[in-house]
């Protein structure tokens, strides 16, 4: 297939919704599950099907003693029948739906995907416009159950190369997902009344996470999620302020010599450019210009560092940088020709080889066409680069570590491709996987149980509960806890 004609469903960065300008990149929503289910569009019964038959597929490899898996497809089947404008289902039919997803919920035995999930189903919740006393009620408070769960996460628990850098981090992502759900349900102010304040106690981790990088990446999604949520003053007026501390925490990178390890080899700047834009999002979240100044010019030294990484690194930073300097209303000041910076950021799509590695390769292909698409350039993504994406796959079994990852990147391509319409890519059979499709062939080819991919597989989950959302209907856009937010710096 030469050519693609994506329809994508904004024409520029002008078109963005408030969530999709605040919760901008694939690894917010496919790592942290957190705004899933962005840019809805009217129910699909093709689409539905689909979605039903990968969960199909994975419950032949995937034991149902996975709750986590066991949940997203009940979840993923209430959004479906929810969606459905000819199932009838009915408040009895949800509320029978609900027992058996909290039901799942509560088997999975991890504390921190235990949260995840069950936001995951307040947020659906507020995206389908359920009634909330289905979870609260005289027989069940499920926020409040969930909310008590954070206290369970025990730090340094992520097994991975950066093990014993994380500190709370795990507990503080939970934190943000949590107070991001309270909001979308119209609970936010159970977080700040009562015996606890949670929103200052959430804001303590940050000094509990020792590396820069993870406090400047997670500690900037619980800092927009608290100014979204009106509770910005627990995090500039008090005896403390939050922000600056972290970004005198980043600016000591060097000196406390943690820097992030990545599964494939990336440069040190790649390092402190990620954590410096989603801080630069945060700051725009907030509305505090003189932040972007504090200690140093900080648009100055991110365009510097932009300049540094390699191409295949700018695949992955690009975003990042154009939605922060868009929601900070700088960015024509900073990219004054959007097109040809675009241009550029897109360069390494007619060569890069996204079946090289799991990582630095693997997700840059949709970090590119998500680039694309937010700033209107369906003219660069060509149906030879998704033909070369999509028949990537195989590829990732030349090493045991981007055997057992290959959830992750494929997560992303099947946000991605659904996102602009071109799902159908990895549904068709195709002679590169023997006559079966991209998805049959991936799930197919799960090890034994899903014991190797681990967590990686809820990646996968992830993609299809968002897949599913964006089912709900073109009129059922942004949420009230959405609709009524503003950048305070974007013109």
């Amino acid at each position: 297939m030469a050519d693609a004609s994506p329809a994508l469903p904004v024409a520029g960065l002008a078109d963005l919704t408030a969530e999709s300008r605040m919760i901008a990149t694939p690894w917010s929503r496919m790592v942290r599950g957190i705004g899933l289910g962005q840019y809805p569009i009217d129910y699909d019964p093709v689409a539905a099907e689909r979605i039903r038959h990968t969960f199909d597929l994975l419950a032949a490899k995937v034991p149902p003693v996975n709750s986590y898996t066991l949940f997203a497809r009940r979840l993923a089947d209430l959004i479906l029948n929810v969606a459905a404008p000819d199932v009838g289902f009915s408040r009895t039919d949800v509320g029978s739906a609900v027992g058996a997803i909290v039901d799942a919920v509560r088997s999975e035995a991890n504390p921190y995907y235990r949260v995840t999930a069950g936001c995951l189903l307040m947020d659906a919740f507020a995206k389908l416009g359920l009634d909330r006393k289905l979870l609260v009620n005289e027989w069940m408070d499920f926020p409040a159950e969930i909310l008590a769960v954070t206290d369970q996460i025990r730090p340094d628990r992520i097994e991975d190369e950066n093990s014993g850098r994380h500190g709370d981090y795990e507990r503080l992502s939970a934190c943000t997902a949590v107070f991001l759900a309270f909001g979308q349900l119209g609970l936010a102010d159970r977080l700040v009344t009562g015996e606890r304040d949670h929103v200052r106690e959430a804001l303590d981790l940050l000094e509990r996470i020792p590396a820069p990088f993870f406090r400047g990446r997670g500690g900037s999604m619980l800092l927009s999620v608290i100014s979204l949520l009106g509770y910005d003053g627990h995090v500039f007026d008090g005896p403390r302020d939050y922000l600056k501390e972290v970004l005198d925490h980043l600016d000591r990178a060097d000196e406390l010599n943690l820097p992030p390890a990545f599964p494939q080899p990336m440069t040190e700047d790649f390092g402190k450019i990620y954590p410096l834009l989603t801080m630069l999002n945060a700051i725009a979240t907030a509305g505090r210009a003189e932040y972007l100044t504090y200690r140093k010019d900080r648009l100055a030294e991110a365009k510097e560092l932009l300049g540094r990484i390699d191409p295949v690194e700018r695949t992955h930073m690009g975003l990042y940088y154009l939605v922060a300097l868009h929601n900070l209303g700088r960015l024509a000041e900073q990219v004054p020709d959007l097109d040809a910076f675009v241009e550029d950021v897109l360069g390494p799509w007619d060569h890069a080889d996204p079946g090289a590695n799991f990582f630095r390769n693997g997700i840059a292909y949709p970090y590119m066409i998500e680039t694309a698409m937010v700033t209107g350039r369906a003219d660069l993504i060509t149906g030879r680069g998704l033909d070369r994406l999509v028949d990537s796959y195989p590829d990732l079994d030349r090493t045991d570590l981007d055997r057992a990852n290959r959830p992750y990147p494929f997560s992303y391509t099947l946000n991605m491709l659904g996102e602009i319409g071109e799902a159908d890519r990895l549904y068709t059979p195709s002679p590169r996987y023997g006559g079966r499709s991209a998805v049959a062939w991936v799930v197919g080819h799960l090890s034994e149980g899903g014991r190797e991919e681990g967590t990686r597989l809820y990646m996968l989950d992830h993609a299809l509960i968002s897949y599913a959302l964006r089912l709900r209907g073109r009129d059922r856009g942004e949420t009230e806890l959405f609709k009524k937010f503003r950048f305070p710096l974007a013109s």
